[in-house]
């Protein structure tokens, strides 16, 4: 078979792992670097070796025309997601839509029906649900390993240097120039957390959810969240509890905390590591493949494979997305609550701010599915809930 010609639209930034996947599927002879959107093209050494000299053009839709493109990566900021993706598909390129897939539940009504129209295959880039780990956790469950699921946590501790949020004039804003943004740690860097929970709950379309209850803070500089928990209510009646931070005091690898009345499963879904805990058995860890989105986008071109998150089976997180949208402004932490300290990046002049104590709080959360404010968080208030609409 032939390679699959594609464009990459964002080729800088996250961008750089997107071309590094494509070159080792190009090496594979999967698919094949047509084209790169960028506003200011890539110079040889950005680009690398192993992917031809693709055209460039800072014109999407003429790009896909231009270089017969079937597939268009859209990793692009956040407001621009829906448009890009009507105009490459507007002519003839199915589509790998960077997360969050818009900023808004109209945005994302927009785009699928769109999409529908013209009959693209779209999927949307929630790597951990290409995990082998998923079907794994899901059979332990209906084996009855752990008993009767009496919820699910999900914690997330990152550090992000204060250099994060001004990287792009769009980092840490909830809107720009009148636009939805909502890049809070919820709905971009710890997304994962959010989907991943949903998906092991089978809690993943917009009309699995019953209700929403937020806590959003901020510690840094921005107009959106670095600190926040949120806690759902899904339609097969379990709570889905989801504690982040991108102030950490000591980072580590996020995870999702499946609860059982009989035992529990950790699942780190960046390393695709699961534990299996009950008593009276020894700890079971166990290491777990993935499918990467963009082969299986492929296969479904080729093959009818179905697809692993098309947009539909990320309308639950769009709930998340849309109740944050429409909350008050994260509340901005007291001086007191907060610390500066080296940053983790490369520069030596970068900094960072610390939540002292939330990484406890992180872990708490996860562990007894409760919001920050109920695990006396000193500068937490009470939560909000979002009406079920």
């Amino acid at each position: 078979m032939e390679p699959i010609p594609l464009v990459l639209a964002g080729a800088r930034g996250h961008g750089h792992w997107h071309l590094d996947n494509i070159r080792r599927l190009t090496a594979q002879g999967l698919v094949r670097l047509a084209g790169v959107c960028e506003l200011t093209p890539l110079t040889a050494e950005e680009l690398g070796d192993g992917l031809g000299t693709p055209e460039q053009s800072a014109d999407l839709a003429d790009l896909v025309t231009r270089t017969g493109a079937r597939i268009a990566i859209i990793c692009t900021p956040i407001h621009t997601h829906a448009d890009l993706a009507l105009a490459a598909a507007g002519r003839g390129a199915h589509l790998l839509l960077e997360k969050p897939p818009t900023p808004s539940c109209a945005e994302f009504t927009r785009m699928i029906e769109g999409l529908r129209e013209l009959g693209t295959a779209c999927q949307i880039g929630f790597q951990s649900l290409g995990s082998h780990a998923l079907t794994a956790i899901r059979k332990l469950i209906a084996d009855g390993a752990i008993g009767e699921v009496t919820g699910i946590g999900a914690a997330g501790a990152w550090a992000r240097d204060e250099s994060y949020y001004t990287r792009a004039p769009w980092a840490g804003h909830r809107s720009l120039d009148g636009r939805d943004v909502i890049d809070g740690v919820l709905t971009n860097p710890l997304a994962h957390a959010v989907a991943t929970a949903l998906r092991i709950d089978g809690a993943d379309r917009a009309e699995d959810i019953e209700s929403i209850e937020l806590e959003l803070f901020r510690a840094n500089d921005i107009e959106a969240d670095d600190t926040s928990c949120v806690r759902l209510r899904t339609a097969r009646a379990t709570n889905v509890t989801v504690a982040a931070t991108l102030c950490a005091e000591r980072p580590g690898e996020p995870y999702v905390l499946i609860h059982g009345d009989r035992g529990r499963i950790t699942f780190w879904y960046k390393l695709d590591r699961v534990l299996l805990e009950r008593p009276g058995h020894e700890p079971e860890t166990t290491d777990h493949g993935r499918t990467d989105l963009l082969e299986n986008l492929a296969a479904h071109l080729r093959d009818g494979t179905e697809l692993l998150v098309p947009p539909q089976r990320t309308g639950a997180f769009m709930r998340v997305v849309e109740a944050i949208r429409t909350a008050p402004d994260p509340v901005r932490l007291p001086a007191d609550a907060w610390r500066t300290e080296p940053g983790v990046g490369a520069a030596p002049s970068a900094k960072r701010r610390v939540v002292p104590g939330i990484d406890r709080l992180v872990t708490a959360g996860a562990e007894r599915l409760a919001l920050y404010s109920e695990l006396r968080a000193p500068w937490a208030a009470p939560p909000a809930e979002v009406p079920h609409t």
